[in-house]
């Protein structure tokens, strides 16, 4: 006893100096603590003041597709490539945190109200000619106008005892350098006979789903995406990386090498041999199997071509008397065509999807704020955050993948009724047409 009440003594100003220091300097922690969560939101508030811009506030258009459309996917393919060219990154940090400057989003949007589908293009007010342009440019039959808001013209308080909902983003398997089936995997391209596209368009089945809800139903599948370069998403180098990966290269680093031969000297007082050189003259990536070699000729290809970042979601909503819950599975379905095994494929994401798992505490108000986010995110074109975007919320496509999920079919891919379709197409004067003078 004598001997602890000793070094009680002697511990004893040394604690009485660290507690006088803490309580001084305690104020000099938080704000290391506090700075990503305050960088954040200084950022996000930023965003908002920039983007609330007469000239950059969101407007709807709809695209009204003429009946006899014979355009293959590949013309959505070059929309696409034409929308990119809205990208206009900040330039310095600058521009980013005091102007608030962001590139801005653009969100394809498929939609089927009372069991009729819809094409939605939902863009800042200034990019407006540019992607007119982009769609005139392939597709010079369609109609192009400016609607209301459709997100707006169902109740703001959903779910509420009228109306329910339910609704997920959507997450990659696997990293987002792997593609997922485009559309030159459903069929071949061939220009001269289009036709061909009508038995395996992959818009098909998502418009005969439609053409089966009834008045009350809607279904929403948006893509919010906006233009990005490896400056701010190094896609290039991690597809690189995957495929030296794949083919065998660069198996260990110089550091793990390392450390082996120090563990393998201390315990056996042995190096490790060099490794010897292989009496094949065939480079690894001609060892793969055709399989492999169709992996890393897939992720190639993907990088070498214009890419956009953002997210997709689906939504299921209707009135209570006509609510159908084995919707949640059309959008699933309609994804679900996307799949390969070997590559990639998108699936519910479970942290954000509208289901509470039991058991739980407060079960039944936590899945009602869940659904009213998941609507207002919706309507905001906003990603899933809480408080920062998670891992697996956002990801990269390439212009071919969204020309895959997004693109105009024709009468003979989509023959369904349903889709509303301009009767007569717009075409310029003849050149021998007189006039006055």
């Amino acid at each position: 006893m004598l001997e602890t009440a000793l070094i009680i003594e002697k511990v004893a100003p040394y604690f009485l100096i660290f507690k006088a220091i803490i309580i001084q300097f305690w104020w000099i922690v938080p704000p290391f603590l506090l700075y990503p969560q305050l960088k954040f939101y200084f950022t996000l508030y930023m965003a908002a003041m920039w983007s609330s811009d007469k000239s950059r506030e969101i407007i709807t258009l709809e695209i009204k597709i003429p009946r006899d459309l014979t355009r293959p996917i590949k013309a959505m393919e070059n929309v696409m490539n034409s929308i990119w060219g809205s990208y206009d990154p900040p330039k310095d940090w600058r521009a980013s945190y005091f102007e608030g400057k962001v590139i801005l989003p653009v969100s394809f949007e498929i939609v089927g109200i009372d069991g009729v589908p819809h094409f939605y293009i939902r863009i800042p007010k200034s990019n407006r000619k540019l992607i007119e342009s982009a769609i005139y440019s392939q597709y010079h039959e369609v109609e192009i106008i400016e609607v209301p808001d459709y997100t707006k013209q169902v109740p703001m308080d959903i779910p509420n005892s009228e109306w329910d909902l339910w609704g997920t983003d959507f997450e990659l398997v696997k990293p987002d350098v792997y593609p997922i089936k485009t559309y030159e995997q459903f069929f071949e391209e061939r220009p001269d006979t289009p036709s061909e596209e009508k038995r395996i368009d992959p818009l098909s089945s998502l418009f005969e789903t439609i053409s089966k809800t009834s008045k009350g139903e809607q279904m929403w599948i948006q893509m919010t995406m906006w233009p990005i370069s490896t400056k701010e998403n190094n896609y290039v180098g991690r597809g690189k990386k995957e495929v030296d990966k794949l083919v065998n290269r660069n198996k260990k680093g110089e550091f793990v090498s390392l450390i082996e031969d120090f563990f393998k000297l201390l315990f056996t007082g042995k190096m490790s041999e060099p490794p010897k050189e292989e009496e094949s003259i065939l480079p690894p990536e001609m060892k793969l199997t055709p399989g492999e070699r169709d992996v890393v000729s897939a992720i190639e290809k993907k990088i070498s071509k214009p890419c956009f970042q953002g997210f997709i979601r689906y939504i299921y909503l209707a009135k209570r008397d006509v609510f159908f819950g084995g919707a949640k599975g059309f959008g699933t379905s309609f994804f679900s065509q996307f799949t390969t095994q070997n590559l990639n494929n998108l699936k519910p994401w479970g942290e954000v999807t509208t289901k509470i798992q039991s058991p739980d505490i407060f079960t039944a108000r936590r899945l009602y704020l869940r659904k009213r986010d998941i609507l207002e995110n919706y309507r905001n074109m906003a990603p899933s955050f809480d408080p920062h975007p998670k891992e697996g919320s956002i990801y990269t496509f390439s212009v071919e993948e969204l020309a895959t999920m997004y693109h105009f079919p024709g009468i003979d891919a989509v023959p369904t009724l349903v889709l509303e379709r301009v009767e007569m197409k717009k075409a310029a004067p003849p050149l021998t047409l007189p006039t006055e003078n």
